[in-house]
């Protein structure tokens, strides 16, 4: 049988194509335009050359490579949007420690709404303490008689994890008892950080806030119930977190912001609290959505769950504008962060993007501005 022929007229009409109506032949042209390419990967591929061909593909990777498009145009704004960057997950046990503070670095961060565990993942490194190669089938019991602590297939040491909670609640000792947000107890506990590749030093260094809105849900929380504890036994006052003081903070930094920017890293707190802050811009007279957004995820859309809502049903809700630029990739975020951080380095996204400055006083943001 010929491998390469034309269909003669007889056989173009036995396969009933010749029956669509001019209306249809000429939509059907119009539909089969943009061919899938293939991917081409040469020695010297790059990241970013990976990631951008990868929106000419399809499934995931080309979900990837608009997610790239998007984060394309938000550094690429002349009124510089805030960039929210929404963290859950095991992210710091899966090796992105440095991949994030990287991105704070170079500036592509402006705030991090973030899980406990990452923040405490982070100080935990930030003393030597290390994430260790394990394996998901281990014995979970002998491991708990070793004092080893498993995360998926990563250990840690859980000898270390009892002295990282004591520094918490050390710090918390050391402060003047008051009420504070997450923001302003994560910057004390910065301050005694001496490790440059430490997400929370950086942020401290570089004045980028970090919220925990959930701070209590994690092992910080931990350090700072035996402060409160301990201070009750001795008779003193302590310090307390208060919440909706994040909740305060962030929609004062919505408000100040001509256009916002959500970047999600899986789902979970950050991400609904980002997306709050928003909503709760009507405190301040102002009406507006996320300008852009993108999230990696593996969470399936048919639990109805928050971290699984697409970013279009956001649109419902006036989280996300409905001229907004928006993508969302399913692809685990061990793999795909690091590619999508890739491209903003590769592309140099973030060369000549001033950051900001954030001026409180307390509770309140007085001033944001770029430097």
């Amino acid at each position: 049988m010929p491998k390469n022929r034309d269909f003669d007229e007889k056989e173009y009409a036995s396969l009933g194509y010749a029956k669509l109506s001019q209306q249809n032949q000429e939509l059907r042209k119009e539909v089969l335009v943009n061919r899938v390419k293939q991917l081409e990967l040469k020695k010297d591929t790059t990241v970013a050359e990976l990631v951008s061909n990868m929106a000419d593909m399809s499934i995931q990777a080309r979900n990837i490579g608009r997610c790239a498009e998007v984060l394309k145009n938000i550094y690429e704004d002349p009124e510089r949007p805030t960039v929210f960057l929404g963290l859950a997950g095991p992210l710091i046990a899966a090796g992105l420690r440095r991949v994030i503070r990287d991105l704070v670095v170079s500036g592509a961060v402006d705030v991090i709404v973030s899980t406990g565990a990452i923040i405490y993942q982070d100080i935990y490194a930030s003393f030597g303490f290390g994430h260790y190669k394990g394996t998901p089938s281990s014995d979970d019991a002998g491991l708990f008689d070793l004092n080893i602590d498993r995360i998926y297939d990563t250990y840690i040491d859980e000898e270390k994890v009892a002295r990282t909670d004591r520094f918490c609640k050390l710090v918390a000792d050391e402060m003047d008892p008051a009420n504070y947000s997450s923001r302003a107890y994560l910057d004390k506990l910065a301050e005694r950080l001496e490790d440059p590749e430490s997400i929370l030093y950086q942020c401290h260094k570089l004045g980028v806030p970090v919220f925990v809105p959930a701070l209590n849900d994690s092992s910080i929380g931990i350090g700072l119930t035996e402060h409160r504890v301990r201070s009750q036994e001795a008779g003193k006052p302590g310090i307390a977190i208060d919440s909706i003081r994040d909740n305060a903070e962030l929609v004062q930094i919505v408000v100040k912001s001509p256009k916002t920017a959500a970047f999600y890293v899986a789902g979970g707190v950050p991400k609904n609290y980002i997306n709050d802050s928003i909503v709760m811009s009507y405190i301040y007279g102002v009406d507006r959505g996320h300008d852009y957004a993108l999230q990696i995820t593996t969470a399936v859309t048919a639990d109805g769950g928050l971290s699984s809502s697409t970013l279009s049903e956001g649109l419902s809700w006036g989280k996300i504008s409905k001229k907004a630029r928006y993508a969302m990739a399913w692809v685990e975020p061990s793999v795909s962060l690091p590619l999508l951080a890739g491209y903003i380095s590769g592309k140099e996204l973030t060369k000549d993007r001033p950051r900001l400055k954030f001026e409180w006083d307390n509770d309140q943001l007085k001033c944001l501005k770029t430097i």
